[in-house]
């Protein structure tokens, strides 16, 4: 795929979520988009599940969750949509699973996890549903790898990861699932570990190197990339915003000498990335500066550098995002307060 020029990217507003919202989230099923859960203006957990339609550009209202919640891990199954865990209404994690039919319109209840938890990271592959770490009702990470096969309606336990965490990020390579960083507590987590669907076994690669909160990662065709954060440079020291980028080559099997090159622009964290049209895609976030951030950047992997692209319509942090019909879409997330914006990233024609 030819590498897009940083002038042919622009914004589109889209119709605004119905109500202001935080931690919920997005997933595509049959060419629409769905939104679920997710914290109101008061920080309550909400039951709400809505759909867009790009023709119309609307959200409707579906059956709500029989089980509000915030922070759920989400995975499409064709027209089904299964929904794990998350934060409940007494701000506990919860071990809740319910599908939501979108042919019929209606949620039912399946299997539990095995203990209740917040910040479990999803993978989906050949119908099989893996649920990877989490926190607990005691407030510790979880070293949890759970399978759920939807033909037997059943989760199945599986190895354990080596580092419990949570707020894992995951992708899905062949026939392994690449864990990347999350936390331990309000610590963060370096290590990068695979496990592989096949061997059912788990490998430790070298640990990202550098610890940093609130950052972001993204998969390319060559490599892994984590991007920015906040940094706990000593235990007394105020955390300080980053624009480190560390590459790990997958053909290599190394994490690349750091090139200050490939740093970001901007100091950021909390922020949206995505890999779009060959791009590396950065938007949002906290920085060094007392608002919400709304600027973005472009990693151009021929040049080695980062471009500006037009910022966002409104700046936020914390938002949700998916790469939908080619386009990067961002919901909701904070600006004065939990937002009702919908965004999305795009490249036109000329």
């Amino acid at each position: 795929m030819a590498v897009a020029s940083a002038k042919t990217f622009q914004w589109q507003s889209l119709a605004p979520l119905p109500t202001g919202r935080v931690y919920c989230a997005p997933v595509e099923s049959g060419g629409q988009l769905y939104l679920i859960g997710g914290c109101d203006q008061t920080g309550t957990p909400t039951s709400s599940c809505e759909v867009y339609c790009p023709e119309a550009d609307q959200w409707t209202s579906l059956p709500p969750m029989p089980t509000a919640r915030a922070g759920v891990a989400v995975a499409a199954l064709g027209k089904r949509l299964l929904v794990i865990g998350g934060v409940g209404l007494h701000q506990r994690p919860l071990s809740t699973v319910e599908m939501y039919s979108v042919e019929e319109g209606r949620w039912e209840r399946r299997p539990s996890l095995r203990e209740a938890a917040m910040g479990v990271s999803i993978t989906v592959k050949d119908c099989r549903v893996y649920a990877a770490g989490g926190m607990g009702t005691t407030m510790f990470p979880q070293g949890l790898l759970q399978q759920y096969d939807t033909l037997k309606d059943v989760w199945l336990p599986l190895p354990a990861m080596p580092t419990p965490r949570y707020g894992a990020s995951t992708f899905l390579r062949g026939s392994k699932i690449h864990v990347f960083g999350g936390r331990q507590a309000k610590c963060p987590v370096a290590a990068y570990e695979v496990y592989d669907t096949e061997t059912r076994s788990w490998t430790k690669f070298p640990s990202i190197p550098g610890k940093r909160t609130f950052s972001s990662y993204v998969m390319t065709d060559t490599s892994f990339l984590s991007l920015g954060g906040l940094q706990q440079t000593h235990a007394y020291r105020r955390p300080k915003f980053v624009r480190t980028v560390e590459v790990f080559d997958i053909e290599q099997g190394g994490w690349m000498k750091n090139e200050r090159c490939l740093n970001m622009r901007k100091r950021r964290a909390d922020f949206v990335a995505a890999n779009l049209r060959g791009r590396v895609i950065v938007a949002g976030g906290l920085g060094n500066q007392p608002a919400v951030l709304g600027s973005v950047e472009a990693f151009h992997p021929v040049k080695k550098k980062w471009e500006s692209l037009p910022a966002m319509p409104t700046a936020r942090c914390t938002c949700s995002s998916l790469v939908f019909a080619n386009r990067l879409v961002v919901l909701g997330g904070v600006a004065q307060g939990p937002s009702r914006a919908v965004e999305a990233l795009y490249q036109s024609e000329s």
